[in-house]
């Protein structure tokens, strides 16, 4: 399982019941049918062509059970049970009966959510927050929606952010709500690279919530992101217990070790790791120390003309980690999983006499090796992470980069 699904989907809303099932496959021969919400209350069964292609059909939602009670009140009690259309149809009907009301959009998105159908949960959201940008089940699915739900970029991770952010800052959010805007924010903030905020949201929650593992996880990764190696120690070991967290639990004591030298004690947590997860964490196409070498020697020699030129008395050397002083020089510390490092003013500034060469380039072969799956994957990553320094060497910082492709 990968970190992002460490988080429950409970997550969304206050109870904690909240759990999507698997998307159901058609049989073959079956009509792809694309599940669009029906116009409003009272539509009939027969199906909606769209116009043009015959071969796709809208299934109209069932009519709202709602057995006396109000629509919105019977959506939130079928997604409580589980029973996510029915939760969609009844949202829908409240929304059709008040189209202003945020709320009814907000249980549309969860529903949607639940559903997989992450596009018009998108613009269920969207539509509710543009209604009231303070409604607290809207800002909280929505931030789940894109900084857990959806497969990971740095945008959406922002958007996550953003939205638990507001609603950590509304003053009419829930108290119960509380802790799970302050989960998500922790999770997006770790995603970010930005550890002393994702510290600071797990607090939130593990004050409210002492035994929150979600909470537990997300502190350990800050404090390992923060260089605090010996807290993080400690709190990656007290999840290897967690059927949820221990590979990834492994995978950092595995780090933590590396980085003391211990190496086959790290090995041992790495196997273990493996083991228990082998999609996150395959075998990494590690190269020898003197293979490794050589590609980066390729990677510099294969660089357009102007760069090279940059990197004119700028040494570019592979080293196996990132050393303590590295990563301790900046604050926040740098990540101890960097791809690489430049060293040094960039041009055009002066040197400060202290070191000769004054400015270097570094690319670490063991971080390099696991971010990647295969040979030509670290190629690329190599050629990748030189242009990124590249960048540093030129005055661009980490933002800069970032809305280049280049993070």
């Amino acid at each position: 399982m990968s970190r992002r699904g460490l988080l429950a989907f409970c997550l969304l809303l206050a109870a904690c019941k909240r759990n999507a099932p698997a998307p159901v496959t058609p049989d073959a021969g079956t009509p792809v049918t694309s599940p669009v919400s029906a116009p409003g209350p009272g539509a009939g069964d027969a199906p909606v062509m769209i116009p043009g292609d015959a071969t796709h059909r809208v299934r109209p939602l069932a009519v709202c059970r709602a057995d006396g009670a109000a629509p919105l009140d019977a959506a939130r009690r079928y997604f409580d049970e589980g029973r996510f259309e029915e939760a969609l149809s009844c949202a829908a009907q409240a929304a059709a009966l008040e189209p202003d009301l945020a709320a009814a959009h907000a249980e549309r998105g969860v529903a949607l959510a639940a559903l997989g159908r992450d596009v018009e949960a998108q613009l269920a959201y969207a539509r509710a927050l543009a209604i009231d940008p303070g409604d607290p089940d809207a800002l909280l699915g929505a931030a789940h929606l894109y900084a857990v739900q959806l497969p990971s970029t740095r945008e959406r991770d922002e958007l996550g952010v953003l939205y638990a952010e507001r609603g950590l800052s509304q003053p009419n959010t829930p108290p119960e709500l509380v802790p799970h805007l302050a989960l998500v924010a922790a999770m997006a903030f770790n995603d970010l690279g930005q550890a002393e905020e994702a510290l600071a949201r797990a607090a939130i929650v593990l004050a409210r919530e002492p035994g929150s593992k979600e909470a537990l996880y997300e502190r350990a990764l800050a404090l390992f992101e923060l260089c605090r190696f010996a807290e993080a120690r400690v709190a990656f070991s007290g999840l290897l217990d967690d059927s949820e967290r221990s590979a990834h639990a492994h995978q950092h004591l595995g780090l933590l070790l590396e980085r003391e030298g211990k190496w086959k004690q790290a090995q041992h947590h790495f196997d273990k790791a493996r083991a228990l997860a082998p999609a996150d964490f395959p075998e990494p196409p590690m190269p020898t120390e003197d293979a490794f070498r050589a590609e980066v020697a390729r990677a510099v020699a294969a660089l357009p003309e102007d760069m090279r030129g940059d990197l004119d008395g700028v040494p570019v050397t592979a080293e196996e980690l990132p050393a303590d002083g590295d990563l301790l020089a900046n604050q926040p510390p740098l990540s101890p999983t960097i791809l690489g490092l430049f060293r040094g003013p960039p041009l055009g500034e002066p040197c400060d006499g202290s070191e000769t060469p004054c400015r270097s380039v570094v690319l670490y072969r063991r971080n390099l090796a696991r971010a990647v799956r295969t040979p030509e994957e670290l190629s690329e990553q190599i050629r990748v992470t030189l242009l990124h320094e590249i960048g540093h060497l030129r005055g661009e910082d980490d933002e800069e980069l970032a809305a280049r492709g280049l993070e």
